[in-house]
């Protein structure tokens, strides 16, 4: 045997090991997107900004106002508008770090110093008390950018550490793997904070602690990819001249450029935009549809978020399952099916029906993370080789920059209508506008295209 085919014969136990490492950061990273951003921090920041404002009891929704850089906010949106502000920050940002990993050497430590970062500033949230909204303010944009940037690295890595017949499988057990960190955290810090009296903690306490925790959980984790995985020498090796800046901006440019020559990827990406600005409203306003439409108390909805944490998981899996037996392409079809289903579905629950409700939750849990997952691995198929921070930089400023489509819709036929029951049916328009761009697609092509092999199953 030749060195090169030793080599070769040690080349799917290196994948094998660097994969695992890899999973790692999904698990890192979502306690972050769970326990902060989609549960704790957004009722908390309008309290803290309440106060501020002089609301007399700021844990009812405070439309007083606070100066932003001028802007005169109500406490009670001041949580929702930095969320969009960090958006729209990413959506510019994004794109530069990704012409940036692909010429360097070392992806797995510019994912580890934007996570550092990031949850540097996510402990700071454990400051913001009293009155102190500025604290939490801008820690939670740098944050959020942070969070963004490292998910780059990391997406890019993906494609260093698989086959093209192993994405699927590797991409879904990821974010299995994450959804079963973020809702083991999250089951832990909602306990906390319900049973807050029983430990001897003030509510305010149990929820910054929480929000501390995330951070710890954030960073600590993500030291085992680091030591882990391996680096990868870049495959793109064009020389660029000039500043940082124009080499990043100049190649975002080619990047756009080149997606005229690449229409199956084009058609994707615009697919994705769509359908999966319906999936983040759906779960943007579930809690609200459960509360407001449906008459559901606290501890169900607590219950109902779990739950789809925790049956996510299973549906990674599933998902993953399916694409290994039908592909990645028509999997994700049936999963945007699915939420066709569960919006209208939804549109006729009764109130105070808690096993529906929880039917239709565990619904969502399934295709959730299968959905996602796979389109993310999908994704990686249609870019060109060497080009993966940049294009997936393109892919999450694209979804980031977009994302607000469905709320605003969302809030817009509530205010027409007066109910959430149209409003959230409405959502069914992402869902048709995702399959009709995915149907125009021929994934065999689209891989081609891009110089990747086309699995055995597509």
């Amino acid at each position: 045997m030749t060195a090169e085919e030793g080599i070769a014969d040690l080349r799917p136990l290196w994948r094998s090991k660097d994969q695992k490492a890899w999973y790692w950061y999904d698990w890192a990273n979502s306690a972050f997107y769970t326990t902060v951003l989609s549960v704790l921090f957004a009722p908390y920041m309008a309290t803290v900004a309440g106060k501020a404002a002089g609301c007399a009891d700021p844990d009812e929704t405070c439309a007083k106002t606070l100066s932003v850089l001028g802007l005169h906010l109500a406490a009670g949106s001041l949580p929702f508008y930095l969320t969009s502000f960090a958006t729209i920050v990413s959506a510019f940002v994004l794109p530069l770090v990704g012409a940036f990993v692909d010429r360097s050497p070392r992806k797995k430590w510019h994912m580890g110093a934007y996570a550092w970062a990031g949850s540097f500033f996510c402990g700071l949230l454990f400051f913001m008390q009293g009155e102190s909204w500025q604290l939490g303010a801008v820690a939670v944009v740098l944050a959020s950018i942070l969070g963004g940037c490292s998910l780059v690295s990391y997406y890019a890595i993906l494609v260093d550490i698989s086959t093209e017949d192993e994405r699927d499988h590797v991409s879904s057990r990821g974010w299995a793997f994450g959804y079963l960190g973020g809702g083991l955290l999250l089951a832990v810090n909602l306990a906390m904070f319900l049973g807050h009296d029983a430990i001897g903690l003030e509510k305010g306490m149990s929820v910054r602690l929480s929000l501390l925790s995330a951070a710890l959980w954030w960073a600590g984790f993500t030291i085992i990819p680091l030591v882990r995985l391996r680096n990868y020498e870049p495959v793109n090796e064009v020389a660029v001249e000039g500043t940082l800046l124009q080499r990043s901006f100049g190649q975002l440019f080619t990047t756009l450029k080149e997606l005229r020559a690449f229409p199956m990827t084009l058609t994707f990406l615009i697919g994705y935009l769509f359908y999966n600005d319906g999936i983040q409203t759906v779960i943007y306003a579930a809690s609200t549809y459960g509360s407001k439409q449906l008459k559901f108390d606290d501890s169900v909805l607590i219950g109902t978020i779990l739950l789809i944490q925790f049956v996510a998981f299973g549906g990674a899996l599933y998902f993953g399952r399916l694409a290994a037996r039908h592909g990645a392409y028509r999997a994700i079809l049936w999963g945007i099916y699915a939420w066709m289903a569960i919006v209208v579905v939804a549109l006729f629950l009764p109130e105070k029906n808690v096993a529906l409700f929880l039917a239709v939750a565990i619904a969502i849990g399934i295709v959730l993370g299968g959905t996602q997952a796979l389109s993310r691995s999908f994704f990686s198929l249609l870019i060109p080789r060497g080009r993966e921070g940049e294009y997936f930089a393109l892919y999450n400023a694209a979804e980031r920059g977009t994302s607000w489509f469905g709320t605003l819709l969302f809030g817009v036929v509530f205010q027409i209508t007066g109910s959430y029951r149209p409003a959230i049916v409405a959502l069914i328009i992402f869902f048709i506008l995702g399959a009709f761009f995915l149907l125009r697609l021929d994934p065999a092509r689209g891989i081609r295209e891009a110089g990747n092999a086309v699995p055995q199953v597509v």
